[in-house]
């Protein structure tokens, strides 16, 4: 095996990390002049100032300063600070404040988000254990864990956590929870023999990594890499080298401000120069009426009522089990297209459960689900529970678990398949306390993954002298002479009947153990090897599945219907990831791609595979990282799920990254930008509709205050090119934008959802902000505000009325006009005049008596005379201005019913909006 060396068994993603798993161990020690008593102390001395510490770097962070600076550095920022110089330009001084207030606030939350990734770092660097045990110079020595060198010999034993990546070189019994790098489900058994070059990360048993927990037994391994040279450094590297995405919304909201601000910096240019030289204004004056224009055009109000929406979403995913920790990923659900999911414990439950007894009588099939003995055993096929008592009396004996109820809660002390098989017997009926009070246990074998069986030795009640035996069951096949018979007796071993049990039990993706019993005359000092030559009798076998959660069907069901594609990425088996799926309803017969598939695949092919493979199996962090990579290449917005250190770079990689909160690592959480209180893949779901509404209720707020803004800024636009008086001040166009901003634009965001919000599919990520229909929904509404506005300004005029009684009936028109027009956007598809939609939320009905209240302020305070030149209203002309708010709505919605008919609304990508109530 020495050339295999020479030949440089290298992994080709990481030149650093050699093949050790594929090296004999008396090899590898030879390649670290290391010996099995362990370095001097002396050489580890040297070979830490060699190698360095084993710890993981410091991430390489920029100063304070500059990150906060660097938060001002988007269009959005420059658009609210030039709205507040247009504030400061005309006196404003209070409302300036307020647009610097909400710039400095986001910058902060920035600030404060931007720190993520070195969080999840810090989060991977506490998993490695403080202090190692080691052999020095043959003597058994505790020594802090950064302290540990390549060539160590580290010792193990149960409740550990492992200090450094290490080739084992003994290994009894040692089990070894790898969950947070591998994701699977069970314990992985480790032995010191070597595997396969090519083996995956959960398939080298002669290996144990860095930060991973020892569960049970006892090993010694030769430390073969630390710090960054590890799995978790690796893993490390790559959480440091993703590039966090920006969402589409705040790339559509950014591409808007910076053309909004071009066109409007270059449209007042336009427009002051037009006043001076065709006009004959003054510069001054000409300026004052171009700032009018601006602060009437500039929806300053807009960023602020945005991000109230989204922290409304927030509240209401929290309802729903689902933490945002970034505010704009509650958004990016909506337009999620792909969620690519873990297996374990997202979509399935975590808990592994006896599914299927087989005997040679026949099989029982076990209801139920979980670690609760609820549920009972159908008989099938001739099996009984009286044919199975020797093999369920077998699940309790020779098992160590312990099965504990809390507050109606059932869990494991122990291995949790020996919890399952413990559930299982309590299912058929039998006491474990009692029935182990009974069969008291006198030695055992404790499984070894050498010889891959567990054997304990009883009395039973009656004095006689028991073996029972569990283990993998091709071994335990092999050391039967008999089997059970039917009739409680016994024959030959059916090798055959077995065989095909056992694959058909693998092929619907369960882990099987093989059962076993024998009786010996009297009782041995030590149960032996040799006490089992002969005297066994092959019970039957047990199927383990970890199932899917009932309501992830329902979850995945619902993906469908909202055009959502749900993909399956786990380190568990394929057989396994691929039962799962056919049960889940992933697809009928899902393609299942395991990782090693995917190492030779150039870009072009692995985004074909992505976007057409459903499971991806024995998938390493690269994997996950490269598939979800592709699928953003594709157009995709993707959302992943999962809740190891593995998962962390891909959590950060995804659009919305999903970590689990229940049993989730730190790393996984801090990476994600969304956090699962109930681990539940339904709750993904349940988001996405959240997202969904927030984006309807984001597109509402934009489709009432831009044609609301842009009917203020036209009437004065139109007074500059037709030579007439400005219908409105500029503190009075402030006046209306700073009252009706803050309540109406604010009352849209706490609006329900709509009906059919997921039943059509998701946005494309590179949609404009402005669809076709809303910018139609501008234009048209902006000209019918601007019609009004000038007509009752004239009309005023006509009447003999003072220019500041007509300035007053020309703001409140434009106040009623934006409530009338609040009720037709609630509904921007459907129709507005139900009782429904009428009546309004009660978001609504607040904010419309702030309104009206502050209106009434305006127009009969004498204060607000004196700051805004306005005049009291007379009633024929307040019933004037509320029968125009009524003539808005009826044309508003009168078009809405035309636009149905010609099938411009009422559909989304294509598909009919369901009018099904909302959930």
């Amino acid at each position: 095996m020495a050339s295999a060396r020479d030949e440089q068994l290298e992994r080709p993603d990481r030149p650093e990390a050699s093949a050790w798993h594929a090296l004999p161990a008396e090899d590898v020690l030879g390649s670290f002049a290391a010996a099995r008593s362990g370095l001097s102390s002396e050489e580890a001395r040297r070979r830490l100032a060699e190698h360095g510490p084993n710890s993981l770097p410091e991430p390489a962070t920029r100063h304070p300063l500059l990150r906060f600076l660097a938060q001002f550095d988007n269009a959005l920022i420059y658009f609210l600070l030039a709205a507040a110089a247009a504030a400061v330009a005309i006196g404003h001084h209070v409302d300036a404040a307020v647009i610097v207030a909400v710039v400095l606030i986001n910058a902060l939350v920035g600030f404060v988000q931007e720190g993520r990734a070195e969080e999840a770092l810090a989060a991977i660097r506490q998993m490695i254990s403080p202090q190692a045990t080691v052999l020095r110079e043959g003597r058994r020595r505790a020594v802090p864990v950064h302290e540990l060198v390549p060539g160590d010999m580290a010792l193990l034993e149960a409740g550990d956590r492992v200090p450094a990546d290490l080739r084992l070189v003994r290994a009894r019994g040692l089990l070894v929870d790898e969950a947070a790098l591998t994701g699977e489900s069970v314990a992985a058994e480790k032995d010191e023999r070597p595997v396969e070059a090519g083996a995956a990360l959960g398939d080298r048993r002669c290996m144990v990594y860095s930060g991973t927990l020892v569960l049970a037994g006892q090993g010694s391994g030769v430390v073969a890499a630390t710090g960054s040279a590890t799995e978790i450094g690796h893993i490390s590297r790559l959480i440091g080298s993703v590039q966090q995405l920006t969402t589409p919304l705040l790339r559509q909201i950014d591409h808007f401000a910076t053309r909004f601000t071009w066109v409007a910096l270059v449209g007042s240019a336009l427009l002051f120069a037009f006043a001076v030289l065709l006009r004959g204004y003054h510069w001054s004056e000409a300026l004052m009426a171009v700032v009018a224009v601006s602060v009437g055009l500039i929806p300053e109000g807009l960023p602020a009522v945005i991000t109230i929406t989204l922290a409304v979403g927030v509240r209401r995913m929290a309802a729903r089990n689902a933490v945002v920790r970034r505010l704009p990923a509650v958004e990016t659900l909506g337009a999620t297209s792909v969620i690519c999911s873990d297996k374990t414990g997202t979509l399935t439950r975590n808990e592994m459960t006896a599914r299927q007894v087989v005997t040679p009588a026949g099989r029982l099939e076990a209801a139920g689900s979980g670690y609760a003995p609820e549920g009972g055993l159908a008989e099938e096929g001739g099996g009984s529970v009286a044919a199975s008592l020797p093999l369920l009396q077998s699940c309790v004996l020779c098992n160590d678990a312990e099965l504990h109820e809390q507050a109606g809660q059932w869990s494991v002390n122990g291995d949790p398949m020996e919890g399952a098989l413990v559930a299982l017997a309590m299912k058929a009926g039998l006491d474990p306390a009692a029935l182990r009070r009974g069969w008291p246990r006198l030695d055992e074998i404790p499984f070894d993954a050498q010889h891959r069986f567990m054997a304990t030795l009883h009395q039973g009640p009656d004095g006689e002298i028991a073996i029972f035996v569990k283990g993998a069951p091709e071994r335990l096949l092999a050391m039967a002479a008999r089997q059970a018979g039917p009739d409680g007796g016994e024959q030959p071993v059916d090798h055959r009947f077995w065989t095909e049990a056992i694959a058909s039990a693998a092929a619907e993706g369960e882990r099987v153990l093989g059962f076993a019993a024998g009786r010996l005359d009297k009782a041995p000092e030590r149960l032996a090897f040799g006490d089992l030559d002969g005297s066994l009798v092959f019970l039957g076998i047990v199927g383990f599945i970890d199932p899917p959660r009932d309501e992830a069907l329902a979850a995945i069901a619902e993906c469908r219907s909202a055009g959502i594609d749900v993909k399956m990425i786990t380190g568990d088996h394929g057989a396994t990831a691929g039962a799962i799926a056919r049960q889940l309803g992933l697809a009928e017969a899902p393609e299942v791609v395991t990782g090693s598939a995917l190492d030779g695949l150039g870009e072009q092919d692995l985004r074909a595979l992505a976007k057409r493979a459903a499971v991806f199996a024995r998938t390493s962090p690269e994997h996950k990282l490269r598939i979800v990579q592709a699928l953003q290449q594709e157009g995709q917005v993707v959302a992943m799920t999962g809740d190891g250190v593995n998962d962390a770079p891909s959590l950060k990689q995804a659009d919305v990254g999903v970590a689990m909160g229940r049993k989730g690592t730190e790393a996984a959480k801090e990476a994600a930008e969304m956090v699962l209180l109930d681990d539940n893949f339904a709750s993904i779901v349940a988001a996405v509709h959240e997202g969904r509404t927030v984006y309807d209720n984001i597109q509402k707020v934009i489709a009432w205050t831009l044609p609301t803004n842009g009917g203020e800024a036209l009437a004065v636009i139109a007074a500059i090119l037709f030579g007439f008086t400005m219908p409105m001040t500029a503190a009075q166009i402030l006046w209306i934008n700073l009252v009706t901003a803050v309540t109406l634009g604010l009352a849209l965001a706490f609006e329900p959802a709509e009906a059919g919000v997921m039943a059509r599919p998701p946005r494309r990520a590179g949609d404009p902000l402005l669809s076709p229909f809303l910018l139609w929904r501008v234009v048209l509404v902006s000209l019918l505000f601007t019609g009004a506005a000038l007509g009752v300004f004239f009309h005023a005029q006509s009447r003999g009325y003072d220019l500041e009684m007509a300035r007053t009936l020309v703001v409140n028109t434009l106040v009623v006009l934006e409530i009338f027009y609040l009720f037709s956007v609630r509904y921007l598809n459907m129709t507005s005049i139900t009782l429904k939609g009428m009546l309004g939320t009660r978001s609504v009905l607040v904010a419309l008596t702030v309104v009206i209240l502050a209106q009434l302020g305006f127009t009969y305070l004498p204060v607000m005379h004196a700051l805004f030149d306005s005049r009291p209203v007379a009633i024929g002309d307040g019933l004037m201005i509320l029968a125009l708010g009524v003539a808005l709505l009826l044309v508003l919605e009168a078009e809405k019913a035309v636009l149905r008919r010609a099938g411009v609304i009422g559909r989304r990508g294509g598909r009919v909006v369901s009018t099904a109530p909302a959930p």
